[in-house]
């Protein structure tokens, strides 16, 4: 079954650190790009990071430095570490696979994950 499941959000003081998990199935894993987005209320969903079967990495701008987006192939996994939180990486942080090209766009890939949520507060 092709579906995404994100783990590993909560809350966590600011300068602090969480380590996003999005599991998938072997194929799914192997042969998409997969990419993690966040979403505010009220605002468009925004790409943090992107990683593609070859190992291209793509960060947005605001995260650069802090997050870093890997493959753990024995898990068929793609963690996202996030440290220095700031209260405005407190979102709904989504998982999406598809193709390289359909990930880079605003509305993403071909598949969701649920969300888990991330909330950077004292």
């Amino acid at each position: 079954q092709d579906r995404l499941v994100e783990s590993g959000g909560g809350l966590a003081q600011p300068g602090g650190s969480l380590t996003l998990s999005c599991s998938t199935s072997k194929d799914l894993f192997r042969n998409n790009a997969i990419a993690w987005f966040r979403q505010t209320p009220g605002n468009q969903r925004e790409r943090v990071a992107v990683i593609s079967p070859s190992l291209t990495i793509n960060y947005a701008d605001a995260v650069k430095g802090r997050f870093t987006i890997w493959r753990d192939h024995n898990a068929n996994a793609v963690k996202l570490q996030m440290n220095d939180l700031k209260p405005d990486d407190t979102a709904v942080y989504y998982c999406n696979a598809g193709t390289w090209n359909n990930v880079l766009r605003p509305i993403g890939g071909r598949y969701w994950g649920q969300g888990t949520q991330v909330t950077v507060s004292s």
